[in-house]
C-alpha cells in the first residue's frame, strides 16, 4: 500500500551503472516509522556492485541504492513522536529493520537476523500486515521512510557530510574492532587503506592500540596512512617487509582485495591466537592452507556491518575521539559523475553526495 500523496524522486539502476532520473511513491507512514528528507548519502562499493547487477537481480528491476543516508525528520508515526522531533537530524545505514526478538538481535547482531531488511533492493518481511510490506529505495534520493527503531540521531559535533559514511564505513570497521578487543594490548594490523581501511585506522588509533600497521600494496598512501593514525606502514609488495612484519600482529583487518590478494601470506603476519578478520567480498573463493591456521592457533573469521547497538556506540565515539572520514562532495544532481569517480577509485577516501538541502547543527 503506497501513499499516493508523497512523491520521492531519485536516481535508479535498472541493472545498469548509469542512473536514471526515477520517481516512486513511497509506503503508507506506519506507527513505527520515520520519514526523511535527505541531505547527504554516501557511495558505498556495495551501492555500485548492487546496481550493476553483480550480486543478483534488482528486486523489482529498479533500484535506488545508498545506505550511508543522512537528513532531517520531517514526519514520524505516532509510535516514534517521544523518539524523534521534526527537524531532528538523523541517519540510517545498511538494515532498515529485522525482527528484535529473536537470539541475534536480543544481543545486538539484528545484521544477522533471518528477517533483516536491507536499506535497498529488499522487501520488509516482519509486518504482520501484508499490506505494510514492499519493496525498500535507498538514499540516493531526496527522501526516504524508515522504521524508526533502525534510525539513529547524529552528534551535533559530526557534520552531516562527514557522518554519511560513518552509517556504513564506520560501523563495518569500528564493530569488529571494538568485539575483538582493539586497545592497549593489541597490535592491530590494517590491510588495505581505502574506503573501509582509512576509518579503521582511526578507530584503532582512538582504541588506543599497542601498534597500529598500515598494510598497502605501495607507498602511495604511507604519509597518509601516518596522518590517520598508523605507527608502521608495510609495502605488501617488499617481501622484506612483509618477512619483517610476520607474526606481528594480534589483530588484522582485510578491508579490501585484488586479483592477487594472496591470503596465506596475510596469514603470516598474524601473532599466534591471533585473529583474521575478513571485511571486504572477494570476487572468487579464497584459497587457504589450513595447517597455516591449524599450527598457529589462528583464528580467521568475517564481519558483516554493524548492529544497532554497535552504530549508536560508533557515533558516540567518533564525536568524542574526533574519528571522521575523509570525503568529497558532489552534487546529487551529478550521481553519475560521483559513481564514476567511486568507482575510478580516485577519492580520498568517499564520496558523499549531497541534495541541496541545508540542515547544518
Amino acid at each position: 500500500m503506497t501513499d499516493s500523496s508523497v512523491t520521492f524522486h531519485g536516481w535508479a539502476s535498472t541493472g545498469s551503472v548509469q542512473l536514471q532520473p526515477w520517481s516512486y511513491h513511497p509506503r503508507a507512514l506506519g506507527p513505527r516509522d520515520v520519514e526523511i528528507q535527505i541531505s547527504h548519502c554516501g557511495i558505498c562499493a556495495s551501492d555500485i556492485h548492487t546496481i550493476k547487477g553483480e550480486w543478483g537481480p534488482l528486486v523489482q528491476g529498479t533500484c535506488i541504492a545508498g545506505h550511508e543516508i543522512i537528513g532531517t525528520v520531517v514526519a514520524r508515526g505516532v509510535d516514534q513522536a517521544e523518539k524523534f522531533a521534526i527537524g531532528d537530524r538523523v541517519g540510517v545505514g545498511a538494515i532498515a529493520e529485522s525482527c528484535q526478538t529473536c537470539e541475534y538481535c536480543t544481543r545486538g547482531l539484528d545484521q544477522q537476523c533471518a528477517q533483516r531488511t536491507f536499506s535497498f533492493n529488499d522487501t520488509y518481511k516482519v509486518e504482520q500486515d501484508e499490506h505494510r510490506r514492499g519493496v525498500t529505495y535507498g538514499g540516493f534520493a531526496d527522501g526516504v521512510r524508515v522504521p524508526g527503531d533502525f534510525v539513529y540521531k547524529i552528534p551535533d559535533a559530526i557534520s552531516s557530510a562527514e557522518a554519511a559514511p560513518l552509517m556504513c564505513a564506520g560501523s563495518t570497521t569500528y564493530a569488529p574492532l571494538a568485539h575483538h578487543g582493539a586497545g592497549p594490548d593489541k597490535r592491530v594490523g590494517i590491510y588495505g587503506i581505502g574506503g573501509l581501511g582509512h576509518m579503521a585506522l582511526q578507530w584503532a588509533r582512538a582504541f588506543q592500540a599497542k601498534e597500529v600497521v598500515a598494510i598497502s600494496t605501495s607507498d602511495d598512501k604511507r604519509d597518509e596512512a601516518k596522518q590517520l593514525g598508523a605507527t608502521r606502514f608495510v609495502n605488501s609488495r617488499d617481501k622484506d617487509s612483509m618477512k619483517q612484519a610476520s607474526g606481528s600482529m594480534e589483530l588484522l583487518l582485510v578491508t579490501s582485495f585484488g586479483p592477487d590478494t594472496d591470503y596465506n601470506e596475510l596469514l603470516s603476519l598474524v601473532a599466534n591466537n591471533g585473529t583474521c578478520v575478513l571485511l571486504a567480498v572477494p570476487e572468487k573463493d579464497i584459497s587457504l592452507s589450513v595447517s597455516s591456521l591449524l599450527g598457529r592457533h589462528i583464528n580467521l573469521t568475517a564481519w558483516l556491518l554493524g548492529g544497532r547497538t554497535a552504530i549508536r556506540q560508533m557515533l558516540d565515539f567518533a564525536a568524542k575521539h574526533n574519528v571522521r572520514p575523509w570525503i568529497e562532495t558532489m552534487p546529487m544532481s551529478d550521481a553519475n559523475a560521483a559513481i564514476k569517480k567511486a568507482m575510478d577509485g580516485f577519492p580520498r577516501y568517499r564520496v558523499v553526495m549531497h541534495t541541496g538541502v541545508v540542515e547544518e547543527p
